[in-house]
């Protein structure tokens, strides 16, 4: 990267590799405090913004703060002075420091924080589970002559529709033909007024965020040949990350050694339910709070759930299911990702501190 870097080009860099819209539709990604077109020549990672890690970079030595974990993580009506999240807010920008977030779409990314935790535990011939879904979408449909398709395409792109992941432009086309009465004093595009006509047309369909349904259907409207383009917006879920993995053990292990496995690779204060005699082959791992994916564990073929956050009634429904459980913790699961995330961010900014030392885990053996 040439020239001034700035806070902008740090999150269209994370973005490429981890995209803000596959995060769950629950979590406030991207750029919580500061200016996108601040130059920066400094930044840190952190797994959460505690007060330790503000005291860190409050300092001036850092000019961009990366945390997995969002800081106002719910709507709040004042940033000022004091204890919390709030408060911290306020330091962090009294002091000129941005925040920039990564959480679950840095978790469902390839490389992010569930390929780094299965990758932490040896696991071998992973696939994804457990879809997390981004925010709400559409789909739009619309036919066009052939020779204007692209054109079509082309200008709803640019309003926002046809980004799916990583990937953008992304369409659909479908050959076919098209039947429409044309009134005598009409000027159809194609075919004659006073007569039913047969068109070949294209059906093409692109999605889009629901926020950008009325940039996207403007820009149709505007790039169509039709006097009357017909189109329809179909509301949709789709295109999820997976936020689990689920792989081989290095070798079987019994459930007891499998715990003392975790224990010993994560660190945390290390649960367990089920039989601690069971031999185990194949784990599923979620990073963070990942008690709710128990039933796609299991049907995903795990004989373990390694995640942490899990509750007592989760785990009693889990071994129903006849699987068995390794809770190390919430922070324990994470680190691994944070590893991950603090090398993205060393890619982009020359200078770049990993703030691992200060681990927001609140939970110690008693």
């Amino acid at each position: 990267m040439t020239g001034t870097l700035t806070v902008g080009d740090v999150i269209a860099a994370l973005g490429r590799r981890a995209p803000a819209a596959r995060a769950a539709a629950w979590d406030p990604v991207g750029l919580q405090i500061g200016d996108a077109g601040a130059p920066i020549t400094s930044a840190a990672v952190c797994h959460e913004v505690t007060d330790e890690v503000v005291t860190r970079v409050e300092g001036g030595a850092v000019d961009l703060l990366v945390s997995y974990h969002p800081l106002l993580f719910r709507p709040t009506t004042r940033i000022a002075a004091g204890p919390g999240a709030a408060g911290r807010a306020y330091r962090l920008a009294r002091a000129g420091v941005s925040l920039v977030v990564a959480h679950t779409n840095h978790d469902v990314a390839p490389g992010g924080a569930a390929d780094a935790l299965a990758a932490a535990l040896g696991l071998a011939d992973t696939v994804p589970f457990g879809p997390l879904w981004g925010g709400e979408s559409v789909r739009f449909v619309t036919f066009v002559p052939p020779e204007s398709a692209d054109r079509v395409a082309a200008a709803m792109a640019a309003a926002g529709a046809g980004a799916i992941g990583r990937y953008t432009d992304c369409s659909f086309r479908t050959a076919g033909t098209g039947t429409f009465f044309a009134p005598d004093d009409a000027r159809p595009a194609v075919g004659a007024a006073g007569r039913l006509n047969r068109e070949p047309e294209i059906r093409l369909e692109m999605v889009a965020p629901a926020a950008r349904s009325e940039a996207v259907a403007a820009a149709l409207a505007a790039a169509h040949p039709y006097e009357e383009p017909a189109f329809d917006v179909i509301e949709r879920r789709g295109d999820a990350g997976f936020v689990g993995r689920v792989g081989r053990l290095e070798a079987p292990a019994t459930g007891g050694d499998l715990a003392a496995l975790v224990a010993d690779r994560l660190g945390g204060v290390v649960r367990a339910a089920g039989d601690p005699r069971r031999l185990i082959e194949r784990a599923a791992v979620v990073p963070g709070s990942g008690g709710d994916f128990a039933a796609a564990a299991s049907a995903a073929g795990a004989d373990v759930l390694i995640t942490g956050d899990v509750s007592h009634h989760r785990a009693r429904a889990a071994l129903d299911l006849g699987l068995s459980l390794v809770d190390p913790g919430h922070a324990a699961t994470e680190r691994p990702g944070i590893a991950t995330l603090y090398a993205a961010v060393s890619r982009v900014v020359p200078v770049a501190r990993h703030l691992e030392d200060l681990d927001p885990d609140p939970w110690r053996a008693a």
